[in-house]
């Protein structure tokens, strides 16, 4: 287990303790609390590749036409 310090100014500090003892807690456990259900969530990064791999999974196989010669593709817009 890693030990860190952070600052914080004195009222904010003030303030954690009185929702530490609200809670029947310590500071130090409400810190830990936080940042172990935020090394918990999703990444962006993460976030964004599954929402990739969905998009992909609902497209299904996806394959372009024929190419279209330049006087086809030009007959086409009249």
């Amino acid at each position: 287990m890693k030990n860190i310090t952070v600052a914080v100014d004195d009222e904010t500090y003030r303030r954690a303790r009185i929702k530490a003892a609200e809670q029947d807690t310590s500071v130090s456990a409400l810190v830990r609390k936080f940042l172990t259900e935020t090394a918990a969530g999703e990444s962006d990064f993460e976030r964004r590749k599954r929402l990739e791999m969905e998009a992909r999974a609902e497209l299904g196989d996806f394959e372009a036409g024929p190419l279209l010669s330049r006087d086809a593709l030009h007959e086409r817009g009249r």
